[in-house]
């Protein structure tokens, strides 16, 4: 039997013994946990009633660009630079690719590993070595040696510690993908949030740059009157304070919208000192968004996925430990190529091989491995509390949502007629100081009154959009779990013949 042919025998032996023990694995078999306690049930519907009429089914929330639901295309921009230039999403894809590279790491137990160590050595024995028994000689020598060795090891998977491992790394290579998900949805509705709330300010600073011109042209008026001898100079003094405290306001505002307009730089990838957004007041109302029942958060959240993949990854490391009980079967092989000369290395004299097996069985171990199995089943239990507080503060968040804008329309449809009433405050306040009947006071307490109502209307109408962001994060952005079925590494006979 020449050397290639008994190289392929012991490879394909190695194969068939795997092939016969591919079906035993000891350890628990996953199953994924109930997403509730025993004592608390999963709710049939959301205790709040949306603020509006339920969307049908073409108004779903897009799946992965879930800011579309808002048809702002500025907004569509920003989010695309986000997806490309976020440093922070860039960090989770590296994990994503590092996690996948070391599921590939955890396949290669599956296969052969075969190596080389071939060498060459010119080497001089020296006469007066040690004899070790053998006769007296004082003669030296020299002499070449030149190898080509050859050696294959195969771990016999008879009790599924290679294939539990596998099974670990593809559930961590899921929690990553779920965890990328959760990072670009946490990401893109926090530049959704910032780009509203800057609308909103770019709506209030409208309103306040308006008063500060109504008020000039009051300032104006009690002048023209005080040098006319009909106002006196405290009413002009509380019209100029007046005006100049509006300006502060105006200040204020414009330092928010520049802290926004920075943050957005930086979800963008943008240097803050480069980047400017343009003016634009926030005049969109919010959209009717798609609920769904509470059961199916549990399928669109990415952050539920991660945690419920982090249970099938404790429960694999369980499994591992029940499996360092049992011995580890490991067939091995070494041949190759060795004379003195080389010009003789490849005849069929210098070949030589071997052939053997070893199974390491643990007896006493100190407890450790009773101790490792004890861990892991902690670890497995504490990620299944995971998961199901992941559950009960998705369901808590959509709640809030829900409330959240409920309580807001509310609040915008009152503020809406008190924005109304202040105005005809301010024109029955201006008709009555122009016609004597009342003091200039009663026109500032007016005027304070409407820029107040129109301050908190736009800053209503901004909370309201902000909120409509959250409740659709809150909601999972139109994400679905069944993606990550196509998040993982199956080995491939190609494998065999890679470095």
């Amino acid at each position: 039997m020449s050397g290639t042919t008994k190289r392929t025998a012991a490879l394909t032996l190695a194969l068939a013994l795997a092939g016969l023990t591919v079906g035993c694995t000891v350890g628990p078999r996953y199953q994924k946990p109930a997403a509730t306690a025993p004592t608390t049930a999963v709710p049939q519907a959301w205790k709040t009633q949306p603020p509006w009429q339920q969307a049908v089914p073409k108004d779903a929330i897009p799946k992965g660009n879930w800011w579309q639901v808002f048809h702002d295309p500025a907004l569509e921009a920003y989010e695309q630079q986000l997806l490309k230039a976020n440093q922070s999403l860039l960090v989770s894809r590296d994990h994503l690719e590092q996690a996948r590279s070391i599921a590939r790491i955890a396949t290669a137990g599956l296969f052969p590993q075969l190596s080389t160590d071939p060498g060459g050595v010119r080497e001089r024995g020296s006469g007066n070595r040690p004899l070790n028994g053998a006769a007296a000689t004082s003669t030296s020598y020299t002499q070449s040696a030149y190898t080509a060795p050859f050696s294959v090891n195969y771990e016999v998977d008879l009790f599924g510690r290679v294939r539990r491992n596998v099974e670990a790394q593809n559930a961590s290579l899921q929690a990553s993908a779920a965890d990328l998900q959760n990072v670009q949805l946490v990401l893109t509705a926090e530049l959704a949030a910032d780009y509203f709330s800057l609308r909103e300010l770019d709506a209030e600073l409208q309103v306040v740059e308006e008063s500060v011109g109504f008020e000039r042209k009051g300032l104006d008026l009690v002048n023209n009157r005080h040098n006319g001898g009909i106002a006196s100079g405290l009413e002009v003094a509380q019209q100029a304070a007046l005006l100049d405290a509006t300006l502060t306001q105006l200040a204020l505002v414009k330092q928010s919208r520049a802290q926004y307009e920075h943050a957005i730089a930086v979800l963008v990838g943008e240097a803050a000192s480069n980047f400017n957004v343009a003016t634009a007041p926030l005049k969109t109302e919010p959209p009717p968004l798609p609920l769904g029942v509470p059961s199916d958060v549990l399928e669109r959240r990415p952050d539920i996925a991660t945690a419920e993949r982090q249970i099938a990854y404790a429960n694999a490391q369980v499994g591992l430990a029940q499996a360092a009980f049992y011995p580890v079967i490991t067939l091995g092989g070494s041949g190759g190529l060795q004379s003195r000369d080389i010009a003789t290395l490849a005849n069929a004299p210098s070949f030589f091989w071997s052939l053997g097996a070893d199974a390491l069985q643990p007896i006493f171990q100190g407890g450790r491995n009773r101790a490792n199995l004890a861990a892991m089943r902690s670890a497995y239990d504490a990620s299944v509390a995971n998961y199901r507080q992941s559950v009960l503060l998705a369901f808590q968040q959509v709640e809030d949502g829900i409330s959240n804008l409920q309580t807001l329309e509310q609040a915008a449809n009152t503020q809406s007629a008190a924005v109304e009433d202040a105005r005809r405050e301010l024109a029955i306040a201006n008709n009555r100081y122009v016609g004597g009947v009342t003091t200039y006071l009663d026109v500032i307490t007016a005027q304070s009154t409407l820029l107040s109502n129109e301050r908190l209307a736009t800053q209503l109408l901004g909370q309201r959009m902000v909120s409509s962001v959250y409740l659709v994060k809150a909601l999972g952005g139109g994400w679905d779990a069944n993606e990550l079925n196509q998040q993982q590494v199956h080995p491939q006979a190609g494998q065999i013949l890679q470095p």
